[in-house]
């Protein structure tokens, strides 16, 4: 058992982190203050490989594994929430289900255009009645002739409002529950989508988050993801992978916080010396430590499950559950340390905290995380 990097994921993570420390860090606040959304980051970002990450270089993609996936994720996130949520969802949800479910013509048709930067794909699977719940899905798409015709409301889809191509889920047979939804490709300018309201969110707010409403909206029928009404079952699977993801970002915004609060405590004196040699701010931080470095490996094993081709599901929800609980620990201990000034703009960490919470909800909440684990536990 082996728990170092090889020397190609160290390069990868130090070549990650040069780029985010030179591009991301500086504008990380303006991002989330101003909901700004930086084009030319996600051009370079693209030109990079980022963009199509676990995608085979034959698709446009860098075809790196599973665990390096992970490495990117965690350092990207550990200076910007926001760029980081963006990119799992594009990578782990958009960008995957068209790679794991479509046909040669459509990968070759959709994916090369979103690996390169210039364009974003999102996921639509939440609905306003249908969050946890996901079969309660009520979009409907109806075979007509060569067309579907797609009608539904999708809700908090990331990347929803300037994604080049979403994936949609909708019911197709309405009797068979679950079993009766299928996977879409729908592309920016169809007729009948149209973007709704946009989410005025606590945290991640340089991550657009926006409602997708789909009124008589008419694709190809070729356009169908995978097979029909088997969209959920390979939803599911797509959420594992995300979920190992969530559990890399979570990592990366409690690295970034636990890094900022180790400088901060080595540097801010108080009575006559560093806070950091005071036991109670040393424990703290030995926890954060600890933690990190804990949830982090549950990230990595479930990572490195998926690249052995091993069913990773209860790993997976280890590792989201772990890992985004611990971040919300870490984000809080970070303001204790940095007392006042931890609660004002001056410094990265209240936006940590405020970022951090959206891993425990999406990909499914701690609550459902747990009930994926029990079930795998045979419960």
């Amino acid at each position: 058992m082996n728990f170092s990097l090889n020397e190609e994921q160290k390069l990868f993570q130090k070549t990650i982190r040069e780029f985010c420390e030179k591009e991301i860090k500086p504008i990380a606040k303006k991002i989330d203050q101003e909901e700004y959304f930086p084009d030319k980051l996600y051009k370079k970002m693209g030109k990079m490989g980022l963009m199509g990450m676990t995608v085979p270089q034959e698709y446009g993609g860098a075809g790196i594994d599973r665990v390096s996936y992970m490495i990117a994720l965690e350092e990207v996130s550990r200076v910007c929430g926001s760029t980081g949520i963006n990119l799992e969802a594009h990578n782990s949800l958009g960008v995957g289900h068209i790679y794991e479910k479509g046909t040669e013509e459509q990968r070759r048709k959709y994916l090369p255009k979103i690996t390169n930067g210039e364009g974003l794909a999102a996921w639509a699977l939440t609905e306003p009645n249908a969050g946890s719940d996901s079969a309660a899905t009520q979009t409907t798409a109806v075979l007509n002739g060569d067309e579907w015709v797609i009608n539904g409301t999708k809700q908090f889809i990331t990347n929803g409002d300037i994604s080049e191509v979403v994936t949609v889920m909708a019911k197709t047979d309405k009797t068979k529950g679950a079993k009766g939804i299928s996977a879409f490709i729908v592309e920016k300018g169809t007729p009948g989508f149209k973007v709704g309201q946009l989410e005025d969110k606590l945290g991640l707010r340089g991550s657009h988050t926006a409602e997708l409403i789909f009124e008589d909206c008419r694709i190809p029928k070729e356009n169908l993801l995978g097979e029909k009404d088997m969209g959920f079952v390979g939803a599911m699977n797509i959420l594992d992978r995300g979920r190992t993801a969530i559990g890399a970002m979570s990592v990366g915004i409690a690295q970034g916080a636990f890094e900022e609060s180790l400088n901060y405590a080595k540097q801010r004196q108080q009575f006559g010396r560093p806070i950091g040699k005071f036991q109670a701010v040393q424990w703290m931080l030995a926890d954060m430590a600890t933690e990190i470095d804990a949830a982090r490996l549950l990230v990595y094993r479930a990572a490195y499950l998926e690249d052995q081709n091993v069913r990773f599901t209860k790993e997976a929800s280890m590792a989201k559950l772990f890992a985004s609980e611990m971040a919300m620990r870490t984000t809080v201990k970070a303001i204790q340390i940095f007392g006042g000034y931890g609660y004002t703009t001056d410094y990265p960490v209240e936006r940590f905290y405020r970022d951090i919470k959206l891993c425990t909800i999406g990909e499914g909440t701690s609550e459902v995380q747990r009930m994926v684990i029990a079930r795998q536990l045979g419960l």
